[in-house]
């Protein structure tokens, strides 16, 4: 279930699949670096959009340049989940788009 906590072991592999984000703080994170505030605020926008289609919500800090996201479930205790992968994974397509490194 995409609700379930995954075991540190778990996350470590799934991280493998997912160059640039790592395990901080019982949440997986990234942070993506744009050319410009109006890009880095467009990233910001997109994925508020996936996040409503999700139903799934992350902590996005907006920067200058830069967009950092950093996600776990709340209703699972504050863990890392496969919901968060999921979410991860939909941000990580989208971000090349935008001009994200």
């Amino acid at each position: 279930m995409a609700n379930e906590p995954l075991s540190q072991k778990e996350i470590e592999d799934r991280l493998r699949e997912l160059p640039g984000w790592a395990f901080e703080d019982d949440r997986i994170v990234r942070t993506y670096r744009l050319g410009t505030h109006f890009a880095a605020s467009a990233l910001v926008v997109h994925i508020a959009g996936v996040q409503d289609e999700l139903n799934h919500h992350s902590d996005v800090t907006l920067g200058y340049d830069t967009v950092r996201v950093s996600v776990n479930t709340h209703s699972a205790g504050d863990a890392v989940t496969g919901a968060d992968f999921a979410l991860a994974e939909r941000v990580e397509a989208l971000a090349p788009s935008h001009g994200a490194r």
